[in-house]
C-alpha cells in the first residue's frame, strides 16, 4: 500500500519541512542545508528517505544534485495535505523566506555575469556556436508574424535579424548592460521595442505576441518552468514558441565561458515542462556546434 510508505516518510518533522520547502523550490543539497540550517549528513539522510518513498525527485547537473517535490496521481493527496497543513507554519514560512533570498542571489549572480561580459558576449557565443547562425535560422522559422517577442534578447542580434521581416519586435532582458548594447544595435530600426524586466515576470500584456523566442537563454534561468508559463501567458492562442538551447552536457569550460544555471536540457525535460505549461509540441531540430555540443531547437504551439 503506497499510503503506508508515504505516511512513514512524512512521520518526521524535518522531512515534513523538507517536503514543504521542495514543493516550492528546486534546490541542491548545499542550498537545502543553508535554508534549514542543519548539518549536511542529516539533511542528506532525510532527502534519501523522501526520494525512496516517491515524494521527491532529483537531477544531476554538473557536480550538483538538485531536489524537488514529485507529485503524481498516487501521492497527490498526501502532498496536498502537507502543503495545506504547513501553509501557515512559522518555521516553514521562515524556510521559504531564506529560500527566496537564495534564489534572488542566484539571479543577481546571473545579472552580474551578463553585465561583466556584455561587451564581449557575441565573441564568447561565437566561440561555442561556431558558424551556426541561430539568429538567421530562428528568423526564418519565425516568418512574418505580426508581433514577435525575443525573451532574453541580450545584445539584440536576433532583433536585428528580424528587422524588416516582423512589423513589431519586443526585446526583453534583465541586464541593463545587454539592453544598452541592443539599443545601440537597433537604434535606427523601426518597430523594435526594448523592455527591461525579469523573464519570470515579463513586462508584457496577456496575449501580446504572436510568436516568442528564447535563443540560448533558458540555461541561464534558475526556474525555467516559471518562464515557460510566462511565455504561454503572453502568446496569442495558436502562437508559436521557439526555444534554442543546449542538449544535456557536462562541459564545465563552456559554462565558465558563457555562464548558466543548467548544463543544457534533455528532450524529456523540455517536453515535460512545455506540456506542463500548456504547449503542444510542433517540431524539434538538432544542430552540432563546437566543444562536442548539440543545440536543440524546440518548436511548440499555444493551443487555440
Amino acid at each position: 500500500m503506497h499510503i503506508i510508505k508515504y505516511l512513514k516518510a512524512i512521520s518526521d518533522e524535518t522531512r515534513l519541512r523538507l517536503l514543504f520547502l521542495l514543493l516550492h523550490y528546486e534546490l541542491n543539497v548545499n542550498e537545502v542545508v543553508a535554508v534549514v540550517e542543519m548539518i549536511q549528513s542529516r539533511v542528506s539522510r532525510h532527502l534519501k528517505i523522501l526520494t525512496e518513498s516517491g515524494l521527491l525527485q532529483f537531477r544531476r547537473d554538473g557536480g550538483f544534485v538538485y531536489y524537488s517535490a514529485l507529485t503524481d496521481e498516487a501521492n497527490g493527496p498526501v502532498v496536498r495535505l502537507v502543503a495545506d497543513a504547513l501553509a501557515d507554519d512559522p518555521v516553514c514560512e521562515a524556510d521559504l523566506g531564506r529560500a527566496e533570498a537564495l534564489i534572488r542571489e542566484r539571479k543577481s549572480r546571473t545579472k552580474r555575469f551578463f553585465e561583466s561580459v556584455a561587451d564581449t558576449w557575441e565573441v564568447r557565443k561565437h566561440d561555442v556556436l561556431g558558424d551556426l547562425d541561430l539568429n538567421r535560422i530562428l528568423a526564418d522559422r519565425v516568418g512574418n508574424c505580426p508581433v514577435a517577442a525575443d525573451l532574453g534578447c541580450g545584445t539584440g542580434a536576433l532583433l536585428a535579424a528580424l528587422n524588416g521581416q516582423v512589423p513589431t519586435v519586443i526585446g526583453v532582458d534583465s541586464s541593463p548592460g545587454m539592453l544598452e548594447q541592443a539599443r545601440l544595435k537597433t537604434a535606427a530600426m523601426a518597430g523594435v521595442n526594448l523592455r527591461l524586466g525579469e523573464l519570470e515576470y515579463l513586462p508584457m500584456r496577456d496575449r501580446e505576441a504572436h510568436c516568442a523566442v528564447m535563443n540560448m537563454v533558458l540555461h541561464h534561468i534558475s526556474e525555467p518552468v516559471k518562464v515557460l508559463a510566462e511565455a504561454y501567458r503572453i502568446l496569442h492562442p495558436g502562437g508559436t514558441f521557439f526555444i534554442a538551447d543546449f542538449d544535456k552536457h557536462n562541459k564545465v569550460a563552456v559554462r565558465e565561458k558563457i555562464g548558466g544555471s543548467w548544463f543544457g536540457f534533455s528532450q524529456n525535460e523540455m517536453d515535460a515542462w512545455l506540456a506542463g505549461a500548456g504547449f503542444v509540441p510542433a517540431g524539434l531540430e538538432r544542430f552540432a556546434v563546437n566543444y562536442g555540443l548539440t543545440v536543440n531547437l524546440f518548436v511548440s504551439k499555444k493551443q487555440q
